[in-house]
């Protein structure tokens, strides 16, 4: 990979990790359902007016923007607002990964190896590890909708591969049309008019958040993973995805000020060696047959 797509990739992962230290500033002056519309306003506006809609159709455009809008992300800022730490979120996150591979074998015929079932399994046990530290705690129930989320993620992950090869920076543009009117009228009904009302009065911080979920993790980090999938084959560039809990821990400490416990920690060694293992151990395996 030359040293550009190189830097472009840590640029992109970088982004990534940083957008949940921007979710949970939104969300601090922002309610979830009103800062989720926002969000795909901005991703939408003005983009829609220069960008050509893909070759799918609007359904399937909807089913999109229903999965990865309305669904996983109103569940991942509203388990930020509720208190589930930005650092742990952007790790259970990753579990999209696990849920896909499930999604993929039941609707697309896709049976997972061994090694990926193996590596489902120890990521499992870090889950369970980190939620040991939460049972009956206050943050058992972020936690839970941040696993819904990452579900939701991976629907939206067997929706885009129903797309096929269309350009991708398009699809997520125009699937942003979807998720800014349920997530408006969720807010008005479950909230009120209260924090549509108080948007003129937010804080810069706020705004910088709402800016950056919008044009930097979205448009501007989706659109370089995009360009790096056109680029180079997809095993050399998912792996990077794996450096987004790390930037997300580094982030959730220096700016938040998040620490982590003993439990946290050994369960999200334990996520990330899964993940790893996914990732890498088909590719290791294939080497060591020859030998």
């Amino acid at each position: 990979m030359p040293i550009r797509d190189l830097l472009l990739a840590l640029g992109v992962v970088t982004l990534w990790g940083l957008n949940f230290v921007a979710i949970k500033w939104g969300v601090d002056e922002v309610s979830p359902y009103l800062l989720t519309a926002l969000r795909y306003i901005g991703c939408a506006l003005p983009a829609i007016f220069f960008v050509r809609r893909p070759a799918v159709s609007w359904s399937l455009l909807i089913t999109y923007g229903m999965t990865v809008g309305v669904l996983q992300f109103s569940f991942l800022f509203s388990a930020i607002g509720l208190g589930m730490p930005a650092g742990l979120a952007s790790l259970v996150m990753q579990m999209q990964v696990f849920f896909t591979l499930g999604l993929a074998a039941l609707f697309l015929g896709e049976r997972p190896t061994p090694l990926r079932l193996a590596g489902a399994g120890i990521a499992l046990a870090g889950l369970v590890t980190i939620g040991a530290e939460h049972i009956g705690g206050a943050v058992l129930v972020p936690l839970l909708m941040t696993l819904a989320a990452a579900f939701f993620w991976s629907v939206s992950n067997i929706v885009t591969k129903r797309a096929g090869n269309v350009d991708m920076f398009a699809f997520v543009i125009w699937g942003s049309l979807v998720p800014p009117l349920p997530m408006l009228a969720l807010s008005l009904l479950l909230e009120g008019p209260g924090p549509l009302l108080a948007l003129p009065f937010i804080s810069p911080q706020a705004i910088f958040s709402v800016l950056f979920i919008a044009y930097g993790s979205t448009l501007l980090g989706y659109g370089g993973w995009a360009v790096l999938l056109g680029r180079h084959p997809s095993g050399l560039v998912a792996p990077f995805a794996l450096l987004v809990p790390i930037v997300g821990f580094a982030a959730a400490f220096v700016f938040l000020g998040e620490a982590i416990s003993g439990l946290e920690l050994a369960g999200s060694v334990l996520i990330f060696l899964g993940l790893m293992l996914n990732v890498f151990g088909p590719r290791l395996l294939a080497r060591l047959r020859p030998a």
